[in-house]
């Protein structure tokens, strides 16, 4: 394959890109400045994105055809896309940006970049010139979105126009520099995918199929990265397409296909600190909307209050995320996180709201090789002001790493308590042959979360 044919995939553009990053820099520098010498690029604003860059790509061949200084074809390529980079896009990010193995772009100051690309991170040979163009680069990427980051206001944390979630931190709050993190949203998933990608099998599948069908409320847990909400927008997929659907994010990640879906988003507060909508506010504001179900993204404050109400007064089937790493965290979370509330609830009531609100609880994993797994499927057994009891009905049992440096195990799939399974059959929902049912409340195999 030539080096033209390389420069179209992804990985090769990662890299040349990178390898022009030392080469070049001054060249970048004189050329974006005769560039926009030559074109106005506010009265270019109101063209296609294509026809603008295809524009600005035919002036600048004329530049350095008229000016040098004399290049490869391969050379002469890269300066050009670098430019136009530098002018329209986002710099040496730009390459990055269109290489769709990539979720994540971690900038720790102008000299280090980090990816993460199937659940790995790992440095890439790019570099900014210098700390001032990264500054350029973070308050490109911060004015699309009407906000500005200096001294005065150090952090900044935004969605762009085209999804990516951006996190900025700059001096004095970072010492290593000004750092930016783009966090870019996979495609949505279907269950059968991740199915084949080994996250859960077929049998947790029909199971929560017959969970959601027949309203249960369902709290996704899991840790950073770990995938909770592609699993929630999965599962959102078994949602019949008739029923009202509000969700709720800080970032507007799901991506439901049903027709009657209500999106609400938080607000971040102002340049005058003035203006913020918050996840609580939404909830609240959700019911009374007349939802049937209410999907929030994860809950993370006294909004958990709010929606622990909605689950346990007439909005059954309601989903969320919880950051935790096991089914027994996820509840003392709610808990904690349902205790922030500025209404005073004794944990003894708090206790008795979670165990009639929350029916399961999904935990997932990321592990060493980077794949994510369900790990437990759990049902709560406790009832009222009891202390936590959870019932197992699934759980990953994983085997030690091998040489090939992948996780292997297999699922096990435990019976289903008498009162979830009475509950699916008056849907007419089935528990799945390889689960079964406990005769009685004593056969299960139940554990406190302490």
């Amino acid at each position: 394959m030539s080096l033209r044919a390389r420069m179209t995939t992804p990985e090769s553009r990662t890299r040349t890109g990178a390898a022009a990053d030392g080469g070049t820099a001054h060249l970048v520098s004189a050329y974006r400045t005769k560039l926009l010498e030559e074109i106005d690029l506010a009265e270019m604003s109101a063209l296609p994105s294509s026809e603008r860059r295809a524009r600005l790509e035919r002036v600048l061949g004329h530049l350095i055809s008229r000016e040098g200084p004399v290049l490869s074809t391969v050379d002469r390529e890269l300066l050009i896309r670098r430019v136009v980079d530098e002018a329209l896009g986002l710099g040496v990010l730009e390459p990055l940006l269109e290489d769709a193995s990539i979720t994540e772009i971690m900038v720790n100051g102008p000299d280090q970049v980090f990816v993460e690309r199937s659940g790995h991170v790992e440095q890439v040979p790019v570099r900014f010139a210098s700390e001032e163009q990264l500054m350029q680069t973070i308050e490109r990427i911060v004015s699309t979105v009407n906000r500005r980051v200096d001294e005065s206001n150090p952090m900044v944390d935004a969605r762009l126009p085209s999804g990516e979630r951006v996190n900025v931190i700059v001096p004095p709050l970072s010492l290593t520099g000004p750092t930016l993190t783009i966090r870019r949203f996979p495609r949505a998933y279907a269950l059968h995918e991740l199915i084949a990608m080994g996250t859960l099998d077929e049998h947790i599948v029909a199971l929560l199929s017959g969970f959601i069908r027949a309203r249960f409320n369902v709290i996704v847990s899991g840790g950073t990265g770990s995938g909770k909400t592609t699993l929630l927008n999965a599962l959102s997929g078994l949602i019949p397409d008739h029923e009202r659907i509000i969700t709720v994010e800080d970032a507007a990640e799901l991506q439901l296909q049903q027709r009657h879906i209500i999106r609400l988003e938080t607000r971040p507060p102002n340049v005058e600190g003035r203006g913020q909508i918050t996840v609580r506010d939404l909830v609240r504001n959700s019911l009374r909307m007349r939802p049937d179900r209410i999907i929030v993204g994860e809950v993370r404050g006294g909004e958990t209050l709010d929606m622990l109400q909605a689950m346990s007064t007439g909005h059954d089937g309601s989903l969320a995320t919880v950051h935790a790493n096991s089914a027994e965290d996820a509840l003392m979370r709610l808990q904690t996180l349902a205790s922030m509330s500025e209404v005073e609830i004794p944990f003894a009531a708090l206790q008795d709201q979670i165990n009639s609100a929350v029916d399961v609880i999904i935990q997932l994993a990321r592990f060493p090789d980077g794949t994510r797994k369900v790990t437990e499927v759990v049902l709560l057994a406790s009832h009222g002001r009891e202390v936590f009891r959870i019932a197992s009905v699934s759980r990953f049992d994983a085997e030690p790493m091998g040489p090939d440096g992948k996780v292997h195990g297999s699922f096990a799939h435990l019976p289903v308590p008498r009162r979830a399974a009475d509950r699916l059959h008056m849907v007419s929902e089935t528990v799945p042959p390889l689960f079964g049912v406990a005769n009685e409340e004593g056969q299960l195999s139940t554990r406190e979360a302490e």
